[in-house]
């Protein structure tokens, strides 16, 4: 508990930071645009004021080369100087684009937008009216907080996703680590309940208690198997999925409630599927028991067998309170459980053994008050 509260604590100041550094970017980035647009336009009324000095100089002859020579200068800044009459006196654009009436017309409204334009006069004469434009440096400046943003976006991506594939890997590593622990302690005791059985065996006892008791060593067989595979690649070989889904239903339904009300259907009477039989199994009895939980131990659990296509489906229903639509897919992240004592990983295991194992898929397919049906698509073979 202290652990979670001292993590969000920490996720809420590296979250504050990165809005603090990210603001204090954008306020210094407008601030030196502001001042970057505020030297352009003192630079370009000290043009129009040479250029009102020199035009007042000639008034009556005709204009000299000095003013063009003045504006030749500039090249940084994008200008259109235009006469009373509404003519073009000069301009820093390409000849072949001044040429275009409308270009300069969409020039000159851009223009206006992006600056207020310089009235040019001399001792109260208005003599022409200057447009200019955004430098080229002032308009990367513009894009400058997003370029920078989105480096800091792909750079925070790369770092926690190598955090979140780093911690995935521990986890995988430490869970593997930990069947495979599992099935090796269990193997101890296994093989002395096989020898006290072949010695009970010898007793005159009934024999249907150590037909029982195989049957649950048997069954303490296949969960080690089970756990043993965790971590490594299964073998997958061709299986009918109407037997193996049976045998894991049969088993099931024997040792279940009698307040429960099992039922089983297949619209095929077999087919081959590449299938390991005790992971696969695993599977159906997670979401048995899951249903069952649900249910509170009452209620009617049904398995439907389906083909479709080229791929098989099994429907495994309750009638249990149901999920949430917004948990359709938290349910299958290790840890999310509705119970008070559960780890939360029957259905994370059971994704990964039909997904990640046999390349298939696992989701909820509809769930409501009155009940919940789980569905696994499983390609057939061809």
């Amino acid at each position: 508990m202290k652990f979670s509260s001292r993590q969000r604590t920490s996720n809420v100041i590296l979250l504050v930071s990165a809005f603090v550094i990210v603001s204090l970017i954008l306020w210094n980035t407008n601030i030196f645009f502001e001042k970057f647009k505020q030297e352009e336009r003192l630079k370009m009324e000290i043009w129009s004021s040479a250029y009102s000095e020199l035009s007042n100089a000639e008034l009556d002859q005709e204009l000299g080369d000095l003013p063009l020579t003045v504006m030749g200068n500039n090249t940084s800044t994008p200008m259109i100087l235009v006469n009373q009459d509404s003519t073009i006196k000069t301009h820093n654009i390409s000849d072949d684009l001044a040429a275009d009436s409308s270009y300069i017309a969409k020039k000159i409204k851009q223009f206006n937008d992006e600056n207020a334009p310089i009235s040019i006069a001399y001792r109260g004469e208005e003599l022409a009216t200057l447009y200019y434009g955004n430098s080229e440096v002032l308009n990367k400046l513009k894009y400058y907080p997003i370029a920078l943003l989105l480096i800091i976006f792909l750079f925070g991506a790369v770092i926690f996703f190598f955090f979140k594939t780093n911690k995935a890997s521990e986890q995988n590593k430490l869970w593997a680590g930990m069947a495979k622990e599992t099935a090796h302690q269990i193997g101890t005791p296994l093989t002395s309940l096989l020898g006290w059985n072949e010695l009970l065996k010898t007793e005159n006892i009934n024999p249907e208690i150590t037909k029982e008791i195989e049957k649950d060593i048997d069954r303490l067989n296949t969960i080690t198997e089970r756990f043993s595979k965790i971590g490594s690649v299964p073998e997958l070989l061709d299986h009918d999925i109407v037997s193996e889904t049976e045998k894991a239903y049969e088993y099931l339904k024997r040792r279940s409630s009698k307040l429960i009300h099992f039922s089983f259907h297949s619209d095929i009477e077999q087919l081959q599927v590449k299938l390991n039989p005790p992971l696969y199994n695993w599977s159906i009895e997670n979401l048995v028991k899951n249903g069952i939980d649900a249910m509170k131990g009452k209620g009617n659990i049904a398995i439907h067998i389906e083909k479709e296509g080229n791929y098989v489906k099994i429907l495994v229903s309750d009638t249990g309170h149901g999920i949430a639509k917004s948990d359709y897919q938290r349910i299958f992240n290790p840890g999310v459980t509705s119970k008070k004592r559960g780890w939360g990983l029957g259905l994370s295991l059971v994704k990964r053994i039909i997904e990640e194992y046999h390349k298939g898929k696992i989701k909820v397919l509809t769930s409501s008050k009155e009940g919940t049906i789980m569905q696994i698509s499983l390609k057939a073979n061809d």
